[in-house]
């Protein structure tokens, strides 16, 4: 039997069945398979590059998830949006908010909600990665503008025209951007107002890390509760409370009055469809956010206390430069342009057993640079960063 099409097999021939939405290659690079080598041969490493609060030594109340015994979480009451006094405690008005099970499917919502398949959202380099597979998998294309540091990060607006076409829909921000720690400016966020007003775009801003200042500028900026043009702003209990485990996040719709309606009506669709957050998780909402502030504290005091063994470190070695993060949970470091990113990484786990993200990970572009994060235990921290700047300088 013979088929046609792209799903075309003979007798005789592997048939393929996979979409091609999904990665083609998924053979680990050489970094990841170092790291596996040395972690099934049992070395200890010193990961620089954690991002889970819940593994690095931090403190949490013991009783800090008993609210998701609640027994009002015994009775399903399925609603799309989320139970009301969840999304109370979110924002001012709680019917502008959409509770969802992360900051990723809120990402893949609103990529339904907003492009047909082969449309464009544009992207910000430098950024985390996930955006780029989180539209793929929804059939839409990412189309980067870049980020451009005089000083300080800012949108470089050239780039957002050049990259802007008939078929783009929205633009995402990231404030504070991930690894770059930087905030949106104040004038950026009045030309996105602009730009996306003129071109028929909505705007989404991914705020997962506002909590977390480290050294934000007097211009730093935010899009929640934009009224000009349709925003949706992202949040979630992963950062705010450091709770990626209870799988709680949100979106905030706002904007002009008729144009925030439509969303709503079809957001209601699709999040009846779903019914994706579960109740036990809503009953106890309000309560994590609240006893989250105890979580964020910590996690704040952490952030702080290796960034200043950061700095401290870089002193001895000028050679590297620090960009100061204005907020979030990971710092650039930018270094000699020696030897390469690739065999840096290579040669810090190998030589030292320290993992770290090279640059390019996150599309950092015009130089070297290493990625860290700030989360790890501060002993591990301060004798891994100092080592890394000895082999780095």
């Amino acid at each position: 039997m013979v088929c046609d099409g792209p799903r075309a097999c003979a007798q005789g021939l592997t048939v393929t069945v996979f979409s091609s939405r999904l990665p083609q290659q998924l053979a680990a690079n050489a970094f990841s398979a170092a790291i596996a080598d040395l972690r099934r041969r049992g070395v200890p490493l010193a990961d620089l590059t954690v991002t889970n609060p819940t593994t690095v030594g931090l403190l949490y109340p013991r009783d800090l998830l008993r609210q998701l015994a609640n027994p009002a979480g015994l009775t399903y009451e399925p609603t799309p949006f989320g139970r009301r006094a969840a999304r109370e405690i979110i924002w001012r008005n709680p019917d502008q908010v959409v509770l969802t099970a992360s900051t990723s499917e809120a990402y893949s919502l609103l990529f339904k909600l907003l492009c047909d398949p082969g449309d464009a959202v544009l992207t910000p380099e430098p950024s985390y990665p996930l955006c780029e597979l989180l539209t793929r998998l929804d059939a839409v294309d990412a189309t980067p503008y870049r980020l451009e540091h005089h000083g300080v990060w800012s949108i470089d607006r050239d780039s957002v025209r050049r990259a802007c076409t008939v078929h783009t829909r929205a633009l995402l921000v990231v404030s504070p951007n991930n690894p770059t720690g930087s905030m949106l400016r104040a004038d950026d966020r009045e030309w996105l107002v602009s730009f996306a007003s003129e071109h028929q775009l909505a705007l989404i801003s991914d705020e997962v890390f506002v909590e977390y200042p480290i050294a934000p500028r007097p211009d730093a900026s935010s899009l929640l509760g934009e009224e000009r043009v349709l925003t949706f702003t992202l949040g979630g209990l992963s950062k705010s409370a450091g709770l990626p485990q209870v799988k709680l996040g949100w979106i905030v719709v706002s904007g002009p009055s008729d144009q925030v309606a439509a969303a709503l009506q079809r957001l209601e669709v699709m999040c009846d469809m779903y019914l994706s957050v579960s109740t036990p998780v809503q009953v106890a909402g309000p309560a994590l956010i609240e006893a989250g502030a105890l979580i964020r504290a910590a996690i704040r005091a952490r952030l702080m206390e290796n960034y200043r063994a950061l700095l401290a470190a870089a002193e001895r070695h000028p050679a590297i430069r620090v960009p100061a993060p204005e907020g979030g949970w990971s710092a650039v470091l930018q270094v000699p342009a020696t030897i390469g990113e690739d065999a840096l990484v290579l040669q810090l786990l190998q030589d030292a057993h320290i993992i770290v993200h090279p640059g390019y990970f996150f599309d950092m572009s015009h130089g070297s640079h290493l990625i860290v994060s700030l989360l790890p235990d501060p002993r591990v921290f301060e004798t891994s960063i100092a080592r890394v700047m000895e082999v780095s300088a």
